[in-house]
């Protein structure tokens, strides 16, 4: 090897340099100097393309899985950072939605409607007293059957009667689970914040959770004749289009022409929030689309098991999902459980956010940000990006781009079915 080459390799290694944590000041800190390998160093690759990509000033969505809600996640970490302002839309579940509502329930008790419990408890004991489990969560079974006289009671009313969106549905959910919220005096939830903030809310399988099975109640009783009429139906067209439109904002019309994502878990909401690009470049056929230029990852399924849970960043570039010339430097996939490094990431970033905030008040927004480019990223509008106020001005450009194609997607019904008629 020649003397420069080698000298090249040399200039661009990361040498492994660390700092004791009592000398850390901040968590920031700490996950930059602290964790120098293995798992560690997974985790602050992770926590630093992340940090990156809010200074930039990139629009972020989250994709979520799992009892968020149930477990209190929600309002402990994932709230405070919707508040931020960084975050354009959100991925998830049903189950997520439905019991995002439990603690603003009417009759429960004082204390909330969820309990401890142990993982490797007595199960049947716990059905005995009419307990449901969620891993270490438990609630009493009342809690489901007021979750779904709430539900059926929202969806019979009159601006429910009509097809709409999921983000619609999810929308107008927020409103009723915030007007319940402050009747009984409980901190916001979920989908009232999201509400509040006008962040869209999707779900990529909404047949596979109990808001929709309480729609399934009220049309099975209009099938069988004891309630005169039902109209509410889910438009998922609209809905995966709605989404397609907000990738396009990101690209396209927002300042920073670029998209970040967090996945936190796997399944269908991680499918749903990578799916926008290759509906818009591979099934619409739109030119100069891009996949997320920033891709954060933790996920609890190994790579081996070939589900879409486990892929990493890598394989989505051969998807066009994620954007294949940065990559290597702006996406990093974890395996691990979120629940147990969300709480501090988050924290971490808010305490720059603060840092910034301090400083600016100090030295002034010009030398702040002549001195920290990043600042005006962390420190962007808390107001948001209110995509769901948005979303008909959105829907109607992309709208437009495809009725440009014309010619395109034409081309793209031709097919010589095997059996057809000539």
């Amino acid at each position: 090897m020649d003397n420069h080459h080698c000298s090249r390799d040399r200039a661009n290694r990361r040498w492994v340099n660390v700092k004791r944590v009592d000398q850390c000041s901040s968590l920031d800190d700490l996950f930059r100097n602290c964790l120098p390998a293995f798992g560690g160093a997974h985790l602050r690759r992770l926590y630093m393309i992340l940090d990156r990509a809010i200074g930039m000033g990139c629009p972020l969505t989250v994709s979520i899985a799992g009892p968020v809600t149930v477990s209190g996640q929600h309002q402990a970490w994932l709230i405070p950072l919707l508040e931020t302002g960084w975050v354009a839309y959100l991925s998830t579940t049903d189950a997520v939605c439905y019991h995002d509502g439990h603690r603003s329930l009417d009759a429960h008790h004082a204390e909330g409607p969820i309990h401890e419990v142990p993982i490797w408890g007595d199960d049947r004991a716990l059905r005995d007293e009419r307990t449901i489990r969620v891993t270490d969560m438990a609630f009493d079974e009342d809690v489901l059957l007021d979750q779904d006289r709430f539900l059926t009671a929202m969806l019979a009313a009159p601006e429910f009667q009509h097809r709409m969106t999921g983000t619609e549905l999810r929308y107008r959910l927020g409103e009723y689970y915030a007007r319940q919220e402050r009747q009984n005096g409980v901190e916001s939830g979920l989908l009232s914040t999201c509400h509040r903030m006008a962040i869209p809310v999707f779900v990529g399988a909404p047949g596979d959770g109990s808001v929709f099975l309480n729609s399934m109640k009220l049309w099975a009783m209009r099938q069988a004749g004891l309630i005169p009429e039902y109209g509410f139906d889910l438009d998922l067209h609209a809905e995966i289009f709605e989404a397609c439109a907000y990738h396009r904002w990101g690209l396209f019309d927002n300042p920073v022409h670029a998209l970040a994502t967090l996945i936190l878990g796997g399944g269908v909401p991680k499918n749903f929030n990578l799916q926008p690009e290759p509906a818009l470049g591979q099934v619409l056929g739109l030119p100069d689309v891009r996949g997320y230029q920033f891709d954060v990852q933790i996920v609890t399924a190994p790579v081996t098991d070939g589900s879409l849970s486990s892929c990493p960043p890598a394989e989505a570039v051969t998807w066009g999902k994620v954007d294949k010339d940065v990559y290597l430097q702006t996406t990093e996939s974890m395996q691990g459980d979120y629940s147990t490094v969300m709480p501090f990431i988050v924290r971490a970033l808010l305490e720059k956010r603060e840092r910034y905030e301090r400083m600016a008040g100090e030295m002034g927004v010009e030398t702040l940000a002549a001195n920290h480019p990043d600042a005006a990223g962390y420190l962007r509008s808390r107001d948001g990006y209110r995509l769901f106020d948005k979303r008909d001005t959105l829907c109607s450009v992309l709208t437009d781009d495809v009725r440009n194609n014309r010619e395109w997607l034409m081309d793209s019904l031709q097919y010589p079915l095997a059996g057809a008629r000539q």
